[in-house]
């Protein structure tokens, strides 16, 4: 049976909660930091790693860079490829496993936003990717990642809780942590109507230390960790974890 992030009907159940207007509209603010992270001018090559719809693909195609963005999910290239034929974009959409996925010193820049990374099983599968990225950049390139980091989430963790969505839906998300807040198990929960439907997914959290560590074991120098995309100090004011390492 395939885990869960290897099941299309999770993705598509849940694209318009992941992505609503508001997170669409944030890739520009999130792109414009990235780009200041991996000092890259308009020309270079940029591998999108897991990029979903392609937001930010689309984003940085728009500002003149080479772009290349990779996901497991076909709906969702489909639908990034419709959204850069629209717009006259040249992007190249590649379906493929982040645990899979090489080009030997293709890229200028990578980047592994919006908490892409740790749903795997392992570590070793996480060091795996990491060591393909890696490998898939230019000598003296940057990768860029952005996710849900241990000590942020420790602070505002809530076991249960519900919203109303727009459409008059019901969330109701429920998590625990495993393995010594290693791992992040979630259940949420749609009820529309007469209608419920239900998820279950598992994520890997890391820590500023533990993710720079892991990049240094990927072969990687890492080079800072910050609390936002905008370059902010990770520390008790901390929205995200963002780590840029180099080759």
């Amino acid at each position: 049976m395939s885990t869960w992030h290897e099941q299309d009907e999770f993705w598509n159940e849940l694209f318009g909660f992941l992505f609503d207007d508001a997170r669409i509209a944030a890739a520009a603010e999130e792109v414009d930091g990235a780009l200041k992270l991996l000092q890259l001018e308009p020309g270079a090559s940029i591998l999108d790693m897991c990029c979903g719809p392609g937001r930010h693909s689309l984003e940085l195609a728009r500002r003149g860079f080479r772009v290349t963005g990779v996901d497991r999910t076909a709906s969702y290239l489909a639908n990034a490829r419709a959204k850069a034929a629209e717009q006259n974009l040249d992007v190249e959409f590649v379906q493929e496993d982040i645990r899979k996925f090489e080009r030997v010193d293709a890229f200028d820049g990578v980047i592994n936003l919006y908490t892409s990374f740790g749903y795997f099983e392992t570590r070793q599968e996480d060091l795996q990717a990491l060591r393909n990225l890696r490998s898939s950049l230019k000598p003296g390139g940057r990768l860029v990642m952005e996710m849900m980091g241990k000590e942020v989430l420790a602070r505002i963790y809530t076991p249960k809780d519900w919203q109303e969505l727009p459409d008059g839906a019901l969330f109701l998300a429920e998590r625990k942590m495993r393995d010594g807040w290693e791992m992040n198990d979630n259940r949420w929960i749609w009820i529309r109507g007469t209608e419920r439907k239900e998820f279950r997914f598992s994520h890997r959290v890391y820590s500023g230390t533990e993710l720079a560590d892991l990049l240094t074991q990927a072969g990687f120098t890492p080079l800072a960790v910050y609390g936002k995309l905008d370059g902010r100090p990770y520390d008790l004011a901390a929205e995200r974890l963002v780590a840029v390492a180099q080759k």
